[in-house]
């Protein structure tokens, strides 16, 4: 295992949420296999739970007949949000796990090895097939004393944010240990490894421990339960110590969950709105904290509050003791048990509105309101804000209470569907609606490329920059053709017209290029714009991944300054790129404008060579089966 090879890793679980599920199931009914062979596999519905339309009930309704079919266990819309249900009913330490999400990192916290992956991975998972990455380096963060009253698990990762970048954690995996580990719950280590994302890491991931039994045991799962920890004389690439009594209440100010300032710093500015939720901080406890500071208060004047548990489960036992009355008493909007506004699947900020989310990205317009500043805080916070209409610091309240995890938690699996029998699920119709359309497919590379400099952008440029979110455009992620619309809009509202009437082209990006989600779409709609090659200074892992998949070619320079040698709508040819994928490391990109010839590095193990060749991963595999 040396740091920067590829490996290839067994998998033994996989879930997807219906966002990018769609397109993962057409893909593994595309491969031809009857059933899944995993393990265990997982189909959730959280994500298009808005149904404004026909599109995303008819999503629904393919994915739970294509679960039934093929062998895969149905959340249904409502039950809640993948990775917390996944923590909650499924999760099991020492297993591996894919997600077509890029916070499925977040199952680390039970001691799991969980990687965010494009659709198509995870297809191929389900299939049998191994998951490859780069070998990654090895972090150890060093937890030591114990968290303060109003300190929380949220600052615990904004602290490792603030210290290592949004892109610091490319190529490494994040291992948390240390006495002060002993001091967090599941759910709270849970939040950590979910925005582990936030880092770039390949996956983040704590021991599995007496803290992890008794979470299992409370969950009715404890035979799930191994021990799992790092050898004494384990060697790290990297080590980073934090001591958790020194940690305050902090805050990510836009637009970058790495631009973190303490509470204090950014002072008492006026607030318009506070979203509490998402996979990063719906727990129970998270929420039970939330109830306590509501409790007899009223929601300032200036604010709108709106708070979504996580899942069904925390949902009933919030109803079920009393804190749902005090929450809603205070004047909170209760959503359902789903993504909602994380994903801007509603409750977009005014114009110009400062909005404080739980969540864990706050990129420019993922709100659904381009001018929005969106700062992410822990829960403590965030209600304690509510009350006071100006970002506040929830020490001020002083002594905090004593909220655990119950000893047993509340458990019905009723939303939860179980596949058919194998007998059965011959018979079973795969119900398709009339906005699935098929993925488009990549021809075999070929000898030369000679395109246009269709799109040059900047640093840090997100997959939400790539292909957006929100309750508008979700709905098409089963309908390409319609979705390629929308596809760079965020950076060039004329780029898909462009793209479509120049036949495609060349994008040239800076550092971290196709950071945050998972979303393949990133990938699979510039495939059908026609973008043959995208040239960088780096590449985010997943994006990576889902390029190389879609049949896209990621060069990265070789020299960075070469960046400043592109413009945009200059003609560029890489006149040997068939012959150098298959035989070199590095290839010439030519400037056919200024008669430039630059050197761009060619970065693919042998696979991945072999995808590009034949016009990504599902070709490959059709040739290899």
């Amino acid at each position: 295992m040396i740091p920067g090879s590829e490996i290839g890793l067994k998998i033994d679980q996989t879930l997807t949420q219906d966002a990018t599920g769609t397109m993962a199931y057409l893909e593994f009914e595309a491969m031809g296999i009857p059933r899944v062979k995993t393990e265990l596999s997982v189909a959730y519905i959280d994500h298009n739970t808005l149904q404004t339309g026909f599109e995303n009930a008819d999503d629904h309704k393919y994915i739970q007949t294509v679960a039934k079919k093929h062998g895969l266990y149905f959340s249904r819309p409502g039950n809640g949000i993948c990775h917390q249900i996944h923590l909650e009913r499924f999760g099991v330490p020492g297993k591996t796990l894919i997600g077509s999400d890029s916070h499925t990192p977040t199952a680390g916290g039970l001691g799991m090895l969980a990687f965010g992956a494009g659709g198509l991975d995870v297809a191929v998972a389900m299939g049998g097939g191994a998951y490859y990455i780069n070998m990654p380096k090895m972090v150890r963060v060093n937890l030591t004393g114990k968290l303060r009253d109003w300190v929380s698990a949220k600052d615990v990762i904004l602290e490792v944010l603030r210290i290592m970048s949004v892109k610091g954690g490319v190529g490494k995996i994040i291992e948390y240990g240390g006495e002060g580990v002993k001091t967090l719950s599941v759910p709270e280590r849970a939040t950590i490894t979910n925005m582990g994302a936030e880092l770039g890491a390949s996956t983040s991931i704590f021991p599995s421990d007496e803290v992890t039994r008794a979470f299992l045991k409370a969950q009715g799962r404890e035979k799930d339960y191994v021990p799992l920890e790092a050898d004494e004389n384990a060697e790290y690439d990297e080590i980073i110590n934090i001591d958790l009594s020194s940690l305050e209440p902090m805050v990510a100010c836009p637009h970058s969950p790495d631009n973190v300032k303490s509470v204090e710093e950014v002072g008492n500015i006026l607030i318009d709105q506070v979203c509490i939720g998402s996979c990063t901080n719906s727990s129970y406890v998270d929420l039970m904290k939330v109830a306590y500071i509501l409790k007899g208060k009223t929601v300032a004047d200036n604010v709108s509050l709106s708070i979504a548990p996580g899942s069904k489960q925390v949902f009933n036992m919030l109803a079920a003791n009393g804190a749902l009355a005090d929450i809603i008493a205070a004047g909170a909007r209760v959503l359902e048990c789903a993504c909602g506004p994380c994903i801007g699947m509603g409750q977009s900020p005014k114009s110009g509105g400062v909005s404080l989310r739980t969540f864990n990205r706050n990129f420019e317009g993922r709100s659904g309101t381009k001018d929005a500043q969106v700062y992410l805080v822990s829960p403590e916070v965030a209600a304690y804000s509510a009350i006071k209409g100006v970002l506040s610091n929830p020490r001020e309240l002083g002594e905090e209470p004593e909220i655990q995890l119950p000893e047993q938690f509340q458990i019905n699996d009723n939303m939860i569907i179980p596949p058919a029998p194998p007998e059965e699920a011959k018979n079973i119709e795969v119900v398709r609606g009339p906005n699935i359309k098929p993925f488009p497919n990549a021809n075999p590379l070929a000898e030369r490329i000679d395109a246009e400099c269709i799109l040059k952008v900047g640093d840090n440029i997100t997959t939400d920059h790539i292909m957006p979110a929100g309750s508008k455009i979700l709905p098409y992620r089963s309908n390409i053709p319609y979705l390629s619309k929308f596809c760079f809009a965020v950076c060039d509202e004329q780029f898909a017209e462009r793209a479509k009437e120049k036949g495609g082209g060349i994008v040239v990006g800076g550092v971290n290029y196709g950071q945050g989600s998972s979303r393949e779409h990133a990938a699979l709609v510039p495939l059908y714009l026609g973008i043959k090659a995208v040239v960088a200074k780096s590449f985010a892992r997943i994006h990576t991944a889902n390029l190389i998949n879609a049949g896209i070619i990621p060069l990265t320079f070789a020299d960075e300054h070469d960046y400043d040698a592109i413009a945009q709508g200059d003609q560029l040819s890489l006149p040997d790129i068939k012959k150098d994928i298959e035989n070199s490391d590095t290839t010439v990109l030519e400037n056919k404008t200024t008669g430039k010839k630059i050197t761009v590095n060619i970065n693919l193990s042998k696979r991945q060579r072999e995808i590009i060749i034949a016009g990504g991963l599902l070709n490959y595999t059709r040739v290899s089966k």
